[in-house]
């Protein structure tokens, strides 16, 4: 019995030996380590990020390798017969990872999906607004053995990136038993291929160039909104224009220049909504609150939307139309449809004011005569004094004149002609 009991035990640790062997020649040139990574896939093992032009997904290889399956194994959407949507390995990380590149331009190619949706909602600043959302999602997998059973499990890695146009997503992942199963979405932002530039004129090829002294008040400023390095099936969409004396977009003092069909007087719209620019003027003005400065700083802000090109008409305000007010109206606003904001600032544009405080030189003026006339000034008064002095010439003479009519009467009436008698 002595024996046997050795027997056992010795056997037991040449199989632990033996598995040791195995897993270590499974994960042979390869950075992986074989007490974290003798495992199944789990939810962590995917990583995603959603890039302006392309998304890019991150899967830890070494599960994969103990699952049983190799690099060629993993394909997006099910295309394991496409070379484009296969992965590659990069070992120069620890561990290793497979990565899959999606271009935004081009991502139906390998069957991934682009859903818009629509939702209203009241944004930052309490105005009612037709928010859009655009969601990309796929997933990786490996293909199914074509026998009835199979003892690999099936790995499936589902991913997304939701990229709010007017723009917050939440990260929310799922563990499945029945098969490894990893779920991952992720939220994108298109704002840094937003930009607000300011332009000397309607051509909109010379920005502004503001002098030191600052711009002359009403002087016509041309702004652009425009979007760079971004898919063309995205339009920009101005949602709300508006402006502060600070840099600070939440000011809470501003000057709304536009917002759906109401607008300023003094700004004209000539473009929103129909390419990837939006083009607006408006006339400079100054702060009242910077009215013993000899100069006012105007911040120029606007919250922006992306739309798909085909859903753009359908955002745009229908101004004067009373089915689209009573479709406002009618609509339960919902906070979470506009969840979070796209503000892009340009400024500071300086104006001038005429009302300048007394200088030294004033002040001497000050000392001189009380009181200095130009020749305009001269000219009024002196108008003003000779037709006074003529009216009342004339008054007198008025009054002269009746008095005479008066008294004739009762001269006349003690002499009488003889022609009468």
């Amino acid at each position: 019995p002595p024996l046997g009991a050795a027997m056992e035990q010795i056997c037991l640790l040449l199989l632990l030996i033996s598995n040791a062997l195995s897993v270590g020649a499974q994960f042979n040139g390869f950075n992986c380590d074989a007490n974290y990574h003798s495992r199944f896939p789990a939810e962590r093992d995917i990583s995603v990020y959603c890039g302006v032009q392309t998304i890019t997904l991150k899967i830890n290889f070494c599960p994969v390798l103990f699952s049983g399956y190799t690099d060629a194994d993993l394909a997006l959407n099910g295309r394991h017969g496409d070379a484009h949507c296969r992965g590659f390995i990069n070992n120069n990380t620890f561990p290793t990872v497979v990565l899959f590149t999606i271009s935004l331009s081009t991502l139906e190619s390998c069957g991934n999906s682009l859903v818009v949706s629509s939702a209203q909602g009241v944004n930052a600043y309490g105005n009612l607004s037709l928010v859009q959302i655009g969601n990309v999602s796929g997933y990786i997998d490996t293909p199914d053995p074509p026998t009835i059973i199979s003892y690999l499990p099936g790995l499936l890695y589902k991913f997304s990136c939701s990229y709010p146009l007017e723009y917050l997503v939440n990260n929310t992942q799922l563990a499945s038993s029945s098969a490894a199963i990893s779920v991952k979405d992720n939220n994108g932002t298109f704002l840094s291929t937003l930009s607000l530039l300011l332009y000397n004129d309607s051509t909109y090829v010379q920005q502004l160039s503001i002098p030191m002294a600052g711009l002359t008040l009403k002087t016509k400023v041309f702004a652009a909104v425009k979007a760079t390095n971004l898919d063309r099936r995205w339009n920009v969409l101005m949602d709300y224009c508006y402006t502060t004396p600070s840099g600070n977009p939440n000011d809470e003092l501003r000057y709304d220049l536009f917002f759906s069909c109401d607008k300023d007087p003094q700004t004209t719209v000539f473009e929103n909504g129909k390419s990837q620019m939006g083009r607006f003027s408006f006339e400079v003005f100054r702060f009242v609150k910077h009215k013993n400065q000899k100069m006012s700083t105007v911040f120029l802000h606007c919250v922006t939307k992306l739309c798909r090109v085909d859903d753009c008409p359908l955002l745009m305000p229908i101004c004067g139309s009373r089915k689209k007010r009573d479709l406002l109206e009618t609509v339960t606003p919902n906070p979470k449809g506009a969840s979070g904001n796209a503000v892009i600032t340009a400024g500071p544009i300086i104006t001038r004011s005429d009302e300048t405080p007394t200088n030294n030189s004033q002040l001497a003026q000050l000392n001189g005569p009380a009181f200095q006339m130009n020749s305009v000034t001269s000219a009024l008064i002196s108008g003003v004094i000779i037709l006074g002095v003529m009216s009342l010439s004339f008054f007198i003479l008025s009054l002269t004149l009746l008095k005479g009519k008066q008294h004739s009467p009762a001269v006349l009436s003690g002499i009488r002609n003889p022609v009468f008698n």
